[in-house]
């Protein structure tokens, strides 16, 4: 009893410290990357391990940038937008992003009724994805939004349960080292378009508008009053005052918080992509089975091979991340239209104080639910959410880049040398999926 009162407490402790970063990072890992991820494994066994050594710079390094705009502004992305670059860009920017984010919530709930349904076969897929997208509107709208950070904190230890499912597959350890260490690349349209359905689902643009939104949202609230008389001084229209070293020792340590934060989440989030790999290569290429559309399909074909143990762990993590990642894609929507038309715009208003914003996100629930209604296949959601992210990503990093690297909104707390690198590395490689992307759909 004094263990798990301990461990508990332990966990509350890391969780208090640790914020939007950790909860960014592990909402990257939704079903439908779950299905990406699966299908990488599946078709091409553990040869797309090395991915996650890849990605986790890539990422750390944007949504660092990304955090460090939300602490210094105390807006969000979109605020920052509208404030310091064409109307255009951010219109351009909302016709790409919006009906993405709403297919991706529709691909995820979609799958969270399929798996749901494999652990209870009475009752229809449809019904419990009618269930899950009810519970999911009245969590948002009526959980304060300290109670929804910490309802989304604890639903990223289920994360772990995918950590778990490998050891029920018996994987070749010494393959998987070479194959973590020694990159594999196939030049066929196959290994190219897996790939780029990594680095999309890895790299998404509506965790950048969430990733600066939350951060600016976490230190309004937690250090309003000490980083509102830090910021007077801080930021100067003529640029001439300069803060004493009391307050800049203040913002430097949000920084460096924020910093372990957001390497904390995205490296939770590498993990996960790391290990459902390993288990989906392990137990289904090996045997045959190289081809999943669904993160059901997934979960159905570990049972004979890897186990029931293996098979409900795998069903209830794409139930818990769904859980997670929803709310993430639905805020992150509603706070580009709410901040686009000037609206109230936070969770941390009640439903009547913010009518308009808490709107957009029943509709945003509502409409990806309809996916399921309309005939188009969760797979295929997937496949237009992927195009439409890999058209805008490099844009939006582009813009990141640029804010985060722009003194007059930054003031001298600019990117890093290291940021920028792994910034315009990213870039260079988020254009050259997104290139790789529309050239294979030509040929």
């Amino acid at each position: 009893m004094g263990r798990s009162s301990g461990f508990l407490a332990k966990t509350k402790k890391i969780l208090k410290v640790l914020g939007p970063g950790l909860i960014t990072g592990a909402s990257d890992d939704d079903p439908s990357g779950i299905a990406t991820y699966s299908q990488a494994g599946a078709q091409f066994g553990l040869k797309t391990l090395w991915t996650a050594l890849i990605t986790f710079p890539l990422m750390a390094g944007i949504q660092e940038m990304c955090a460090r705009i939300g602490l210094v502004t105390t807006v969000g992305l979109t605020t920052t937008l509208k404030r310091h670059y064409p109307k255009w860009l951010l219109y351009l920017m909302m016709v790409f992003s919006i009906p993405a984010i709403i297919l991706n919530i529709g691909a995820d709930i979609a799958g969270m009724g399929a798996v749901a349904n494999l652990i209870f076969p009475a009752i229809k897929p449809m019904v419990f994805s009618v269930a899950f997208t009810l519970i999911l509107f009245i969590l948002i709208v009526f959980l304060p939004y300290e109670k929804i950070v910490t309802f989304l904190k604890y639903l990223c230890l289920s994360m772990f349960l995918y950590i778990a499912v490998p050891f029920f597959t018996h994987p070749d350890w010494t393959q998987v080292l070479r194959n973590t260490f020694i990159p594999t690349i196939r030049f066929d349209k196959d290994f190219i378009e897996i790939l780029v359905a990594i680095l999309g689902t890895t790299i998404s643009p509506y965790l950048f508008f969430w990733q600066v939104t939350m951060e600016a949202e976490d230190v309004k609230h937690a250090n309003a009053k000490q980083l509102i008389l830090a910021r007077r001084k801080l930021i100067r229209p003529n640029g001439k005052e300069h803060p004493d070293k009391r307050e800049q020792s203040f913002v430097i340590r949000l920084i460096k918080k924020m910093q372990l934060d957001v390497n904390s989440g995205m490296l939770l989030s590498s993990i996960v992509m790391f290990f459902i790999i390993l288990a989906t290569g392990t137990a289904l290429n090996l045997h045959g089975i190289k081809h999943i559309d669904t993160v059901e399909q997934a979960a159905k074909a570990l049972e004979p091979v890897a186990g029931k143990a293996s098979y409900l762990l795998f069903a209830l993590g794409v139930i818990g991340t769904g859980m997670l990642a929803i709310p993430v894609l639905t805020g992150s929507l509603s706070y580009i239209v709410a901040e686009t038309f000037g609206w109230r715009a936070s969770l941390n208003k009640k439903y009547w104080q913010a009518k308009r914003f808490y709107f957009v996100i029943l509709v945003s629930l509502l409409a990806g639910l309809s996916i399921n209604y309309i005939g188009l296949s969760p797979i295929k959601a997937l496949f237009y959410t992927a195009i439409l992210y890999g058209l805008t990503c490099p844009i939006l990093i582009a813009i990141v880049l640029h804010i985060g690297n722009n003194k007059k909104i930054m003031n001298q707390y600019t990117n890093s040398t290291l940021s920028n690198t792994l910034g315009f590395l990213t870039l260079i490689i988020m254009t050259a999926a997104a290139a790789s992307l529309i050239y294979f759909q030509f040929v």
